[in-house]
C-alpha cells in the first residue's frame, strides 16, 4: 500500500495551518485515511551582532532569531484527493514537499 507524505515548512505559523486546515478539509470531504498534522520539532535560527559599528562604546548586542516551523501529513493514496491537494493555494514563504511512500 502507498501513501503520499506531504512535509511543510514555513517561518509564518499561521499559513502554515491554514495550509493543514485545506488540506485537512480534503481529506475529510474525499474521505481518505489521513495522519496529522504531526508538529515536527521547530529549527531556531539565532543572530547575535554588536550594536556598535566602530567597536567603541558598551559592548551592546542585537539579538535576531527566525523560527522555522514543520508539519508532517501523511494521507491515503487516493487520485481525486491528492489532485485536490495540488490545487491546495500556497501562500509565499511556505514550502511545501509531496513524496509517495510505501507502507
Amino acid at each position: 500500500m502507498q501513501k503520499a507524505r506531504i512535509k511543510l515548512a514555513s517561518i509564518d505559523i499561521d499559513k502554515l495551518n491554514q495550509t493543514c486546515a485545506f488540506i485537512k478539509d480534503i481529506a475529510d470531504k474525499t474521505g481518505v485515511d489521513i495522519r496529522g498534522p504531526i508538529p515536527l520539532p521547530t529549527k531556531r535560527l539565532k543572530l547575535t551582532t554588536r550594536r556598535s559599528p566602530c567597536g567603541q562604546g558598551s559592548a551592546t548586542f542585537e539579538r535576531y532569531e527566525m523560527r522555522v516551523h514543520k508539519r508532517l501529513i501523511d494521507l491515503g493514496l487516493d487520485e481525486r484527493a491528492l489532485r485536490l491537494v495540488m490545487r491546495v493555494p500556497i501562500p509565499e514563504g511556505l514550502n511545501i514537499e509531496i513524496e509517495m511512500i510505501d507502507v
